[in-house]
Formats: C-alpha cells, structure tokens, sequence
C-alpha cells in the first residue's frame, strides 16, 4: 500500500483566548494553504479549519470550541501532501516547491557534483544539501556540502530532468 508521502507544514501552540482559537506555528512558505473548510491530517487525526487569522498567526479547528476543547491540540504536528500542496499553492514564475528540487543531481561544466538530498533554511537563507558524487568522494572530497539556494550559484533548474546547473559551487564543495 502506497501511502501518499506528507510533510510537517504547521504546529499548533498555546490557547489564545476563551473561545478554541490557538496559536499557529507555520513551517511552511505558504500560509495561504490555511483556509476555513481546509481538512489536514495531523498527530491527533484530521483536523478541519474553522476560522483563521494569518495576520495575528490564530487558527481554530470545528469540534475545538472553547479553551478547554483547544488545549487538547497543543503541540499537534499539522501535514499536508505533496498533491494537496500543489493545489493549494500558487507558485510564481520560476519558483518550485522543495520536494520538486530534492534528489535533484548538481552539475556544473558537466560534471555531476553530487544528488540534494534534502533543503534546509538557516537564517533566512536556504541551502541544498548536497551528498556528493561518489566517484568525487573516491578523489577525496567532503562526503555532503552545503549549496547556498541564490543566484549566484544557481544557473538553471531542469525540474522534470532532475537537474540543478551551478556555478562556482565545485570551489564550495573543495573547500569543504
């Protein structure tokens, strides 16, 4: 059985008031995916949005009424799946989502670099996380490297070949 793969967008917090509204912790880019009438799964089963306030960072979910009700969802971990992110989701032009980007290989001057195998934000700066090419760890390069995500080292992205064409990031990944 194929589960669909899902992936932590939000946390729910503390109580906010008397009336079930809790405070929300997105880790998501898209906000905008929170919507009264949305369903989410979530550690403590579905959960459907009642009312929601990006602004002041306030949920409230149908059934949770009341501060008592709400407490209960303290610390709930909210996901989403790949399809329902791309439905909700708006992306701009040349803008993609992580997922569509890891397991991407790097290539620069046509050497395969190494594979992302995952993304990270550190400050406000995103970075791929890079398991190099095995015949270049062979050479004695680092086993991973960190790719800043800006245009100064990104040329291109070949989504639907898997491929990210860098520049200057083979000088990051000697130094590392």
């Amino acid at each position: 059985m194929n589960l669909p793969k899902r992936f932590l967008i939000a946390q729910v917090g503390k109580t906010h008031g008397l009336y079930g509204d809790l405070k929300l912790h997105l880790h998501t880019d898209f906000p905008e995916q929170f919507k009264a009438g949305y369903t989410f799964e979530s550690t403590s089963g579905l959960l459907e949005v009642n009312r929601v306030n990006l602004a002041r960072g306030i949920i409230s979910f149908k059934g949770y009424d009341g501060v008592d009700y709400a407490r209960k969802l303290t610390n709930t971990k909210i996901y989403a799946s790949l399809e329902e992110t791309r439905e909700r989701c708006e992306l701009k032009e040349d803008e993609h989502f992580w997922f569509e980007i890891e397991a991407c290989s790097i290539v620069e001057e046509g050497v395969v670099l190494g594979k992302i195998s995952e993304m990270q934000r550190l400050a406000d700066v995103d970075y791929l996380f890079v398991e190099t090419d095995e015949k270049l760890i062979q050479d004695g390069f680092a086993k991973t490297f960190l790719i800043p995500y800006i245009d100064r080292y990104i040329l291109k992205k070949e989504i639907e070949s898997k491929r990210i064409i860098t520049k200057d990031a083979k000088e990051i990944l000697e130094a590392s």
